[in-house]
């Protein structure tokens, strides 16, 4: 059997653009059995589950979008509960919610990035934990014994931003600093009321990635009109990576390929953070 398959059930959010949709369509070309599109533009949500049809590998794949508000815990829960109503069970976890903070932004914009990026990884990540650990276990069939592959496979969304700091993204920065605390407390350690997710076969992991053609680089780049020039100077590749890129590896986490990484952050930067100083 291939072992980059993904054959189960995903719940993304942020799944209306940019990584979360590409993620989506990802999940969608490895052989999903359903994707839920959860974003708080529940109308790009919808459009993104209808355009992820022609992606689909698997006859019986299913498309279902839903609004979800990550600041707001009772909004998540609803998603869950809906998720596992629609498709019985969570195999993936995809949480893509993101948004920028850009300059000096006063304090209640710093709270909405945090917000977020921050308590709304931490709440899916609890949420979806809880869920997971009422499922049973999934196997595979490996090249020398079936294994485990655990009740669940969580992944975040980090930034480049989580290990080093550039000029004007104090609350960004901080945040994403945060959501590799969570993961990496959730891959392992007893957390979000005792639920060891390791021990319970519960995979929780983050993607990393530099500058992303997606509409969040689109506003810095108005923002900052020399950010072309920026990437092709510090970037090996002298470009941004592509959605798809990103969600690939996305899916490769989720996938039986990893079905031994949990707890870790997967750089996606073209060897930028090796090479260049981006003070």
């Amino acid at each position: 059997m291939n072992s980059y398959v993904a054959s189960g059930f995903a719940l993304i959010t942020g799944a209306g653009s940019g990584i979360g949709k590409n993620s989506a369509f990802s999940f969608a070309q490895a052989g999903a059995a359903g994707v839920m599109f959860a974003d708080i533009n529940e109308k790009s949500a919808q459009d993104a589950a209808v355009e992820s049809k022609k992606y689909a590998c698997n006859p019986n794949y299913r498309a279902v979008a839903i609004h979800v508000d990550v600041e707001n815990e009772t909004s998540i829960q609803a998603m869950v509960e809906a998720a596992i109503r629609d498709f019985g069970r969570i195999d993936y976890n995809i949480g893509t919610s993101t948004m920028d903070g850009i300059a000096d932004i006063p304090i209640d914009e710093f709270d909405h990035v945090l917000n977020v990026n921050m308590k709304g990884t931490m709440l899916c990540t609890r949420t979806v934990s809880k869920a997971m650990l009422l499922q049973e276990p999934s196997e595979f069939q490996g090249r020398y014994s079936t294994r485990s592959l655990g009740r669940g496979s969580i992944v975040n969304l980090g930034s480049l931003n989580s290990s080093v700091v550039v000029p004007g993204k104090t609350s960004y920065t901080t945040a994403k600093h945060a959501v590799i605390g969570i993961t990496k407390t959730a891959g392992r350690l007893k957390s979000f009321d005792s639920v060891d997710n390791a021990g319970q076969g519960i995979r929780v992991n983050a993607v990393c990635p530099i500058w992303v053609e997606s509409p969040m680089t689109e506003h810095e780049a108005q923002v900052n009109p020399h950010l072309e020039h920026i990437v092709k100077a510090a970037v090996p590749l002298k470009r941004m990576a592509q959605p798809d890129e990103v969600a690939d590896s996305i899916v490769f986490l989720c996938s039986p390929a990893a079905s031994f990484i949990t707890g870790v952050s997967l750089v996606i930067d073209a060897g930028t953070a090796l090479t260049v100083r981006l003070l």
